[in-house]
């Protein structure tokens, strides 16, 4: 039997799977993908994630500002967000945080957008996905001031494994993507083995960051089966018991299905 797997993190409404959305869909329920979340970026694609929520039983919707984009953000952005909350199948606020390695927009205009970000997913009782690249101090005296009682997920995590702890201990979730598989990520794999296994969730972060033997290529919400596969292997697991205990773990925090 095929595990049963939820593919957190993924950017399906992205032009490269533009001819072939479809059958990317297609491949994923055939591997066992019983349920995708499709992160907005900005306000565009946060209304395509919504779009192809309608168009799709098995996609769900999340709508935000990324950071490269925290500099388009406008008073008319956060109003049209917080309808795009509203849609029935939007079930968090994201992706939402800071990229300090690209510094795409500015560093104070990043943390403002992120903090009413975190202010809108309170006011619409949602969760929050959480982008944060070289950017991990910041992040969490954020979180920790602005994001008081809300609940979510780092994405993509990146973090030592005493970040880790301290993300756990403010009521987040941890998510594992393609890099936990990359030859060089050691520090993330000790992560991976020590996060309790009712806080982990798997993501693919579709199209980037495939995993191997998929490096480089486009990737898809299918390939979250190798993630899964290479976390059940650090943590000695069966990859059938990792996916569902994850999928259980995201349709809790996302409140999707029966659980």
């Amino acid at each position: 039997m095929t595990a049963m797997l939820f593919d957190s993190h993924a950017h399906l409404d992205d032009e490269k799977f533009a001819a072939d959305r479809d059958e990317v869909i297609a491949r994923a329920r055939a591997a066992g993908v019983r349920y995708i979340l499709n992160a907005g970026a900005d306000l565009a694609s946060s209304a395509a994630a919504a779009a192809l929520a309608d168009k799709y039983p098995e996609v769900y919707a999340a709508v935000g500002v990324h950071p490269h984009d925290a500099k388009t953000a406008t008073t008319d952005t956060w109003y049209r967000l917080a309808e795009l909350a509203g849609h029935p199948k939007a079930v968090a606020v994201g992706e939402i945080g800071l990229d300090y390695h690209y510094d795409h927009s500015p560093r104070d205009v990043q943390r403002a957008v992120f903090i009413r970000a975190l202010d809108l997913a309170r006011q619409m009782k949602k969760p929050v996905i959480i982008h944060d690249r070289e950017a991990h101090g910041d992040v969490l005296a954020i979180v920790k001031k602005e994001g008081k009682g809300l609940s979510g997920v780092f994405h993509c995590f990146s973090g030592s494994l005493e970040m880790a702890r301290e993300v756990i201990k403010l009521g987040f979730y941890v998510s594992f993507a393609g890099p936990v598989t990359f030859a060089n990520a050691a520090k993330l794999r000790e992560v991976a083995k020590e996060v309790p296994l009712s806080r982990l969730l798997v993501e693919t972060d579709c199209p980037y960051l495939a995993p191997q033997p998929h490096r480089g290529q486009r990737n898809e919400p299918a390939h979250v089966q190798l993630v899964a596969a290479a976390v059940a292997g650090i943590r000695g697991m069966d990859v059938s018991d990792l996916g569902q205990a994850a999928a259980a773990n995201a349709m809790t925090l996302f409140g999707i299905g029966s659980g």
